[in-house]
This record gives structure tokens, C-alpha cells and sequence, in this order.
């Protein structure tokens, strides 16, 4: 018998606010119904980065009207829905709390199914949604807080092959917008700027591809660019346009070269897989999908749209949609959790800091 389901997707794992409708039946491709994101960009602007307090705030006031737009622009309401799919980790915990209690409250109101998601599955199982990759294949999730190779089975089977021990490359591209002056987010600015800079200037560090395996590092990539820059500060009194294209040129270069490395390796411990795949706002990066595109050789690589690959709660409903033909489902115990390692069998990654260990 042919099913079809249709989820409501909702999404304030970090500083944007999404809803979503996503409608799948048995034997056909998936459909986006809607998909809406409430960006806090303008919020946090001049503050260098994401502030936890304004964030969390900003989902309270957004989270219905996005749902509400989400249902309009598809036409729907909450009676024609067959489950609610909710972030209910890892993330900035007000936020994340923020979309669990609005994801109960409508739950609580229509008595449709409770799924939580964990946001990095959503991102993992993307390239489900948008090209339909079959079990098992490889993911690397490069985002603004998280980095990690996985090893994709089914919808709620992932294995950890590395991942970072420190800095993600999205938190590391902002880190360097700040120190160059370049505006936030800092992977569009300084990917402009690189365009024009000459990426072998500077001789930047291209951290653990002295070990083996696949955990990655990009802290000390950020120390060694402040020291470049401070090296040309002292010799000029200054920088000029092209010291500072120069400098985001290399360091673009150095974490395309870690990456690409590393997902050479990660490959080769995958033998049998359908694909590899790109998520996470990093892989809008053009740089970077040209060197992992040449890495996958004749392997199919999959990389989603740029709308899908940052946070939005398509991939959340989606991903809520995937546990729900298992039969899973969650009640009001459901808690907001801001760490949520997707592979609970790995030892937790060493050097993550007083917060505890990375997801």
C-alpha cells in the first residue's frame, strides 16, 4: 500500500530560524512544500559572532511566524500534517529549547507525532532528500560548528571516522574575517576576498597531515595567520588590499588542502559506498568542492544546493520524515540538548575545551 506523509519541519539550532513542510510518498522523490528561513545575520553583526542571548531570544519571536508562513506557502494546515520534526540538539541551548517547547506546544494542541531530530542527521541525510543517494555512503559535515567525516548507513546508523578536535572551519573562516576586518559571516567574505590574493604567499601550516587518520585541527591555522598578519602590520605599519587577499587566499588553501587529505583518507576506509557527499554551510565554498570533487574521482560526489546546505528545517523534516517510517516517536520528556554526538559508540573527540567533548 502507497504512503504518504507530510512533516512540518522546525529548525533554532543557532542564529536562524526555519520552518519548513516536506511530503513523501512510498516510490517517488521527495518534495519541498516550503521552506522558510528568518536569518538573525543583521543581529549579530556587530558583534563579531553569534550572541546566545539575542539568538534564543529571536526564535521566541520568530518561531510561530515562520511557521505560520511555511503552512501558507504550501497551502496547508496543522490538520493535514502527520508529524511535527523538531532540532532537539546540538546547538545553542536556548534556541534549541526554544524550537522543543514551541515543536510540544503544537504537538500538545493537534495530537500529531513528536520526532526529534538531531540537526547534524538532518545535514547528514540531505543528500537523501535532494538526490536520492542510497545506503551507505560517505559524509563530510563542514559547518560553522561542527566537522566530522561520517560513515552514513541508514537514517539513524553513523559512524565517525574523524573529526575536529578544536575549531570547525566555518567558526576558523570567522575567526579570520575578524582578524583581516572583514564583516560576518566569514566564509563569503573571505572566499571574495581570496579571488583575488595568491594563495602560496604566505607558507600557513596544514595542521595533523603529519599523523595518521582522519581528526582534523584548525586552531593553530588561526594563530598562524595572527602572526602573519601582525609580521606585515610591523614591516608596513599596515595592511594593504592585496596583503589582506593574499592572506585569505592562503588560508582558504590551507584548510581546501587538510580537507581534501583528510577525505582521501576517510574514503579509503570506505570500501562499497554509493557516493560521497558535502553539508554544512563550509560546502558553498567553491574552492573547496572543486578539490573534493577531485577527490572522489569516479565516485559520485553530491553536494546540495547552498540553501540546503546551511541550517534550514527542510533537512530537519526530512530527517524527521526518515525516523518516522521506522516508527520512531518522542513524548513530552523530549529534552533540548546542546551536545548530541551523532555516533554514540566513538570515544569523544580529545582537546574540545571546557564545554566538553565535540558532537
Amino acid at each position: 500500500m502507497t504512503r504518504t506523509l507530510t512533516i512540518l519541519g522546525i529548525e533554532s539550532s543557532c542564529d536562524d530560524t526555519g520552518a519548513a513542510l516536506v511530503r513523501a510518498t512510498d516510490g517517488a522523490a521527495p518534495e519541498i512544500l516550503a521552506n522558510i528561513v528568518a536569518s538573525q545575520t543583521e543581529l549579530h553583526a556587530a558583534f563579531g559572532g553569534v550572541v546566545p542571548e539575542i539568538a534564543a531570544r529571536a526564535h521566541a519571536e520568530k518561531l510561530d511566524l515562520v511557521i505560520e508562513q511555511a503552512l501558507g506557502q504550501a497551502r496547508l494546515t496543522l490538520r493535514d500534517l502527520d508529524a511535527i520534526a523538531v532540532t532537539a540538539g546540538p546547538g545553542l541551548i536556548g534556541g534549541v529549547l526554544s524550537g522543543v517547547m514551541t515543536a510540544k506546544g503544537l504537538c500538545a494542541a493537534t495530537g500529531l507525532p513528536l520526532v526529534g531530530v538531531n540537526h547534524l542527521a538532518g545535514h547528514a541525510l540531505t543528500p537523501r532528500l535532494t538526490d536520492g543517494l542510497e545506503f551507505p555512503y560517505l559524509i563530510l559535515l563542514v559547518s560553522g560548528g561542527h566537522c566530522q567525516f561520517l560513515r552514513v548507513d541508514g537514517p539513524e546508523s553513523f559512524s565517525r571516522l574523524g573529526g575536529t578536535i578544536d575549531d570547525a572551519p566555518g567558526e576558523a573562516f570567522d575567526k579570520c574575517a575578524k582578524l583581516l576586518g572583514l564583516p560576518q559571516p566569514g566564509g563569503p567574505a573571505v572566499e571574495t576576498e581570496a579571488r583575488q590574493g595568491d594563495p602560496a604567499r604566505f607558507a600557513f601550516p596544514r595542521p595533523l597531515l603529519d599523523r595518521p587518520g582522519c581528526d582534523l585541527s584548525f586552531s593553530g591555522l588561526k594563530t598562524a595567520l595572527m602572526r602573519a598578519r601582525d609580521a606585515v602590520v610591523a614591516e608596513k605599519g599596515g595592511l594593504t588590499r592585496q596583503d589582506r587577499a593574499d592572506l585569505c587566499a592562503g588560508f582558504q588553501a590551507a584548510i581546501a588542502d587538510v580537507l581534501a587529505e583528510k577525505a582521501r583518507r576517510a574514503l579509503s576506509q570506505c570500501p562499497g559506498i554509493t557516493a560521497f557527499a558535502v553539508a554544512g554551510g563550509v560546502a558553498a565554498n567553491t574552492v573547496l568542492r572543486q578539490r573534493l570533487t577531485a577527490v572522489a574521482g569516479d565516485l559520485p560526489f553530491v553536494a546540495p544546493p547552498l540553501a540546503l546546505c546551511t541550517d534550514n528545517a527542510a533537512m530537519i523534516a526530512w530527517a524527521g520524515l526518515e525516523r518516522l517510517r521506522l516508527g520512531a516517536r518522542d513524548d513530552m520528556t523530549l529534552s533540548a540538548r546542546p551536545r548530541w554526538p551523532l555516533d554514540t559508540a566513538a570515544a569523544p573527540l580529545i582537546g574540545s575545551g571546557k564545554r566538553g567533548a565535540k558532537a
